[in-house]
């Protein structure tokens, strides 16, 4: 049973809204209680990610840590409407200035469920109820977006839904497209739930797969590279997996995973990956050593300003075997590495993210332009520092997360302006084929996340 969050509960996962009212409200069956409990926790939790502007993947596990007794049940129908809203909220706050808060919001979770086509029935059915939209049609089963816009119009014609509403306005100024069909299948797929991509390393890909088969995890193999995983979209204990514990299956999106393809490492190549993180991309550059020699002598030195994400990265080196990646922390403006010493370096730079929202849709109702146009400086900053550990005749990658041209080739542009020692070269899509100097991974080419990657040549 989910009871409402209660004043202990408040204080520990800090809501930033007040519990909403329902007495006005006769909940007569279980279900409908609980579709209430459901609602005003559901509330309390979005507000807390819009209002102070947190995380929202921080903030529900920040509550299920604390509200241990919530079920599997109580989770899936807690977390996966509180992501719905942040998918749709560009439709679903039109609603907003109806009525009282309360009936608003059910209207708005009502609404959310029907577009999403939830499978919690008795609750849908209770909100339903409550928010007095009993008259309208049952949502059909929806293949596409434009279907979803069409319903809603047909339902509530006092307001006029497009598929364009469904991502901030300033965003079209920072990732400008004016072909009408990409344009809507971007929004498809920023829309959508997307797949758990990994990697398998040091196990042969079938037997992975056979593996998490028998676990009742629908993993399957990618048609563009060999060590490529689709885990399916439903949530992973991945603590649970012996796979995942032996360093056998690291997850990271197929869209991260052309980066490190592009790399192009050789079995004996030094490396740096100067803004790690918590080095996803370091482990897919020695796997890719590895899997053309088990006795490659190639090397990552994985760099970032922050420690933590670092000491998480020679935890899961540790956890596959690889030995051949260190860390060196950033201390100042000074590289933490040798000038002029690397076959490639990495600059994975900090961005946007807006490639990511598919994984997180909260940020694009939280972020705001200037989360944009805050970042080629930094960016063109990082990518100069950095190109000094370049050797002569070697590589030099330039990678983000973002969809915008500001954040990306036009940073590229700025920095070959500066430094006519670097030039482009041709590489190839892995999704599409085509062969250019810059590539965008746009999400709905191969159901990932988005990315941006150009590779670099120094001349000798």
């Amino acid at each position: 049973m989910v009871d409402a969050l209660n004043t202990s509960q408040t204080r520990s996962t800090e809501p930033s809204a007040d519990a909403l009212s329902f007495d006005n409200l006769q909940a007569d069956t279980p279900a409908q209680k609980r579709a209430l409990s459901y609602a005003n926790t559901i509330y309390q939790l979005f507000h807390q990610v819009m209002d102070k502007q947190q995380p929202a993947d921080r903030v529900v596990g920040e509550y299920f840590r604390v509200n241990k007794k919530h079920g599997s049940k109580d989770r899936r129908v807690i977390r996966e409407s509180l992501f719905a809203l942040f998918r749709w909220w560009g439709w679903l706050r039109k609603f907003d200035s109806q009525s009282e808060i309360e009936q608003t919001w059910l209207i708005q979770l009502t609404i959310n469920a029907r577009l999403e086509s939830h499978p919690w029935s008795e609750f849908i059915s209770a909100w339903e109820t409550f928010a007095g939209l009993v008259s309208i049609n049952s949502a059909p089963e929806f293949s596409h977006i434009s279907q979803r816009a069409t319903w809603l119009n047909e339902q509530f014609s006092e307001h006029c839904f497009t598929t364009d509403e469904l991502v901030p306005d300033w965003f079209w100024e920072v990732c400008p497209s004016e072909n009408s069909e990409q344009r809507l299948a971007l929004v498809e797929s920023l829309s959508s739930r997307p797949p758990i991509w990994g990697r398998v390393q040091n196990i042969d890909l079938d037997d992975a797969i056979q593996s998490l088969q028998k676990l009742d995890i629908p993993a399957k193999g990618c048609e563009f590279f060999s060590d490529s995983i689709n885990l399916g979209n439903k949530n992973i204990n991945l603590n649970g997996l012996s796979l995942y514990k032996e360093g056998e299956l690291e997850i990271q999106d197929l869209g991260s995973q052309v980066v490190g393809q592009l790399c192009q490492p050789r079995a004996d190549d030094n490396w740096w990956d100067t803004c790690s993180g918590a080095g996803g991309k370091s482990l897919q550059i020695r796997s890719l050593m590895l899997q053309q020699s088990q006795e490659a002598q190639g090397s990552i030195i994985a760099s970032d300003i922050r420690r933590k994400p670092l000491e998480e990265l020679a935890k899961r080196a540790k956890r596959a075997g690889f030995k051949k990646i260190t860390t060196s922390p950033w201390k100042s403006d000074e590289l933490p590495v040798p000038h002029a010493h690397f076959d490639g370096v990495l600059v994975d730079a900090p961005c946007s993210c807006t490639g990511t929202w598919r994984r997180n849709p909260d940020m694009r109702w939280i972020d705001t332009i200037d989360t944009v146009l805050d970042k080629p400086s930094l960016q063109l900053d990082i990518l100069t520092r950095s190109s000094k550990a370049v050797k002569a005749g070697a590589t030099l990658v330039y990678a983000t997360c973002s969809l915008s041209p500001l954040e990306n080739e036009e940073v590229v542009k700025a920095f070959l302006a500066q430094h006519s020692d670097f030039s482009l070269e041709i590489t190839t899509h892995p999704f599409t084929g085509a062969k250019d100097t810059m590539h965008t991974v746009v999400p709905y080419q191969a159901d990932t996340d988005g990315m941006f990657v150009a590779r670099m040549l120094k001349r000798s």
